[in-house]
Formats: C-alpha cells, sequence, structure tokens
C-alpha cells in the first residue's frame, strides 16, 4: 500500500487532483480515437464496442458533470431505502448522460454540415472528442472550486442500489412504469445505432473522376485550363478520383491525345496517341489527386486530350465507349 501511494505522490498534483471518472473519460475518449484511426483496429468490431459508448453516453455525461458539479448527499430512510438530496440523483444523471448526448452529437454534426470539412469521419470525431475534452476540464475546475465535502464523486455502490430499488422495489407503479420505459428507450436506442453501424444501408454506387488545375493563388481549381501546348514540353494537370463504390477498387486512367474529324456525336477518331497509364487503389470514401504532367506527342490543332477511368481492367483498346468514365480538353499543340 505505501509504494503505491508513493507511486501516486510522483505525478503531478494537477493529476493527483483530477476525479477519477473524469480520468476514465479521457482515457475512454483516447480509446475511441485510437480504435476509429489506427490501422489494422479500426477494421475490428473494437471500433463499434467502443464507439457505441463514446457517441452515446460520454459527451452526455460530461456536460452534465459540468452543469452538476455537487455531490447530491445519499441518505436512508428508516425502510433502508437509499435517497438522494441537494443535486440529481443517479438515475437521473445517467438518464440525463443519455438524452444529451443523443442531442449534442447531431447538433455538431448539424454545425459540421455548414463547415468546408463536411459530415465526415475525421472531422466528426475530432469535434465530439474535442467537446468531450473541453466539458470534462470545464467540469474539473467547476468541482475544484468546492469544498472537498461537496464536489461530487461516483458513488457506485449507492448507484447500484438505488438501481436495483428504482427497479425491483419502487415507491409507487408510476415511478416503476417510467423506470422501465427509461430503460426500454436507452436499450432501444442502443439496439438501433448498433444495427445502423453494424448493417449500414448503400447509397447510390459512383465514382467522380474530374480534372483541376492551379490558378495564381496556388488553388487547385475546375476553370482555366492550358490550351496551348508545344510538343515535347510538359503542362502540369491534377488528376482526381473519389471513390463511392462503397468497396476498394482499383482504379486506372489511360490519357489519350486523339485527332478528331466531324463534330458531336458524328466526331471519329482518325488518330491516337496513348500518352500514359496511371493507376491507384481507393477504398470507399476515399479521395486521390495527383499532378500530372501532360507531355504531347502530337502537332495539329483542336486535338482532343481525353482522360479514360477504368475500374478494373483495361481493355486492349481503350476507347470512350468501354471507359467507365471520362474527361477532356480541346488543345492546340504547336
Amino acid at each position: 500500500m505505501s509504494s503505491e501511494r508513493d507511486w501516486w505522490l510522483l505525478l503531478p498534483p494537477a493529476v493527483r487532483r483530477f476525479p477519477a471518472d473524469l480520468v476514465s473519460v479521457l482515457i475512454f475518449t483516447l480509446l475511441t480515437v485510437l480504435a476509429v484511426f489506427l490501422p489494422g483496429v479500426r477494421e475490428t468490431p473494437l471500433r463499434i464496442v467502443v464507439g457505441l459508448p463514446f457517441v452515446l453516453f460520454i459527451p452526455g455525461y460530461v456536460f452534465v458533470a459540468a452543469l452538476f458539479p455537487e455531490h447530491g448527499e445519499s441518505v436512508a430512510n428508516t425502510e433502508e431505502e437509499v435517497s438522494t438530496a441537494g443535486d440529481i440523483d443517479p438515475i437521473e444523471r445517467i438518464a440525463l448522460a443519455f438524452g444529451l448526448s443523443i442531442a449534442i452529437v447531431p447538433l455538431l454534426g448539424l454545425i459540421l454540415n455548414f463547415t468546408p470539412w463536411g459530415i465526415q469521419l475525421a472531422p466528426i470525431m475530432l469535434t465530439v472528442s474535442g467537446a468531450t475534452i473541453v466539458c470534462t476540464i470545464i467540469a474539473a475546475v467547476r468541482r475544484w472550486e468546492l469544498p472537498p465535502e461537496e464536489r461530487f464523486s461516483v458513488p457506485y455502490r449507492e448507484w447500484v442500489v438505488a438501481g436495483r430499488t428504482e427497479l425491483f422495489d419502487p415507491t409507487d407503479r408510476i415511478d416503476a412504469a417510467l423506470t422501465v420505459a427509461l430503460a426500454l428507450s436507452i436499450m432501444l436506442a442502443v439496439g438501433s445505432v448498433g444495427f445502423a453501424i453494424a448493417s449500414p444501408q448503400q447509397g447510390e454506387q459512383f465514382s467522380e473522376f474530374y480534372l483541376l488545375t492551379e490558378n495564381e493563388e496556388g488553388e487547385l481549381v475546375a476553370s482555366d485550363y492550358p490550351q496551348e501546348f508545344v510538343q515535347g514540353e510538359s503542362q502540369p494537370l491534377t488528376l482526381g478520383i473519389e471513390n463511392n463504390e462503397y468497396e476498394s477498387v482499383d482504379y486506372t486512367v489511360v490519357v489519350q491525345l486523339q485527332r478528331v474529324e466531324g463534330e458531336g456525336n458524328q466526331s471519329t477518331v482518325v488518330e491516337r496517341d496513348e500518352l500514359d497509364q496511371v493507376g491507384t487503389t481507393l477504398e470507399h470514401n476515399e479521395t486521390w489527386q495527383e499532378e500530372y504532367p501532360v507531355t504531347p506527342t502530337m502537332r495539329g490543332e483542336d486535338l482532343r486530350l481525353t482522360f479514360l477511368l477504368y475500374d478494373g481492367e483495361v481493355p486492349a483498346e481503350p476507347t470512350r465507349e468501354n471507359a467507365y468514365r471520362e474527361t477532356h480538353l480541346w488543345v492546340n499543340v504547336a
């Protein structure tokens, strides 16, 4: 016991003063971040196991802890039933934690929807984690401002007794019905979210394919593409692919310079020169952008610089008709 106490005294005073339940919240938040982003772990069920409590309980718990830093005194009445005075009781604290979590997380997602990052996994995870850490620090500071005897601490044994009393020995039928309804609501919420995560509904399957160029400010834009080239000299374009196929896809981009006769649907390729093939593999919801130097080998006016996208094996004769996606520019090569 003495050695454990000596080890505890080696920690900084701020760490020793930090409430145990809030330390647990910070550790659980770190574990969730690792489970979501760490390669080799994010593909396992551990991501769901830690993700559900993190989304459904942790944000609301620290928010309630920040609002109610006081310790509700537990007293026993003549019938040896546990009740709570002064603050909110344990059942109310847990119920508020679930309810506020279900309200806070969608609200953060709504705010992210109006930002440049949008509703993506990384921004949502960082935002919820940041809000949790901020509320945890506020809760700790508010507890430190109270006398030690008034600070809230997790009364594990009292919570178990109170929960058993509420479930199996309620004071009246209305109280029992509300407790059962609360328990069923929490189980339904957890089950619904778990089912949604384990069996997500797939939306439309598609791949985005686009060309970008750099403007004077150094930003990538979909305008002002180069039109004048010199044979043998390179000009950069940026190729972009976004995978929304709900599976891993092997992409290949075939770059051709084509001499075309006719117009519109009546146009015919009379000469084509394949400049290059560029390949990449993307997971679902992953985006790839790469600068590609275009080096024309054919001279002429109104040549069609064509980029053909294939999601799998490239045919022996790549054309616009057999490509999965296609985009092109009209250029002059001197």
